[in-house]
């Protein structure tokens, strides 16, 4: 699982398609971390902006491309900035496509 800003999504997306990842589940969510919110004028009045928008991307792949995949979406989406955002990854235990009942490589 994969944690970064909205604007460079679309260049992490194309890299990850270039090394062969043909599918992922993206969700927009609201977070923070040492970025911490914002305080934003609205009206005349300000406000904190305790949550910021990011990009959640899930892929599930197989062991032999997970550091081609950590790899990639680091050189894509490293700005050195706070909020760049944070790479998770887990084992999976077992995965099963419902369609056909493929199991875990044969299924990813």
């Amino acid at each position: 699982m994969r944690l970064l800003n909205l604007s460079n999504w679309d260049d992490v997306r194309e890299a990850l398609a270039e090394v062969g990842i043909t599918g992922m589940t993206v969700t927009e969510v609201k977070g923070f971390g040492r970025q911490k919110g914002h305080t934003e004028l609205y009206r005349g009045a300000e406000y904190m902006v305790d949550f910021l928008p990011k990009v959640k991307i899930e892929i599930v792949v197989s062991d032999d491309i997970v550091d081609t995949c950590v790899d990639t979406i680091i050189r894509t989406a490293q700005t050195g900035k706070i909020g760049d955002g944070k790479i998770f990854v887990f084992d999976v235990a077992r995965v099963i496509r419902i369609r056909t009942g493929e199991e875990d490589d044969a299924a990813i």
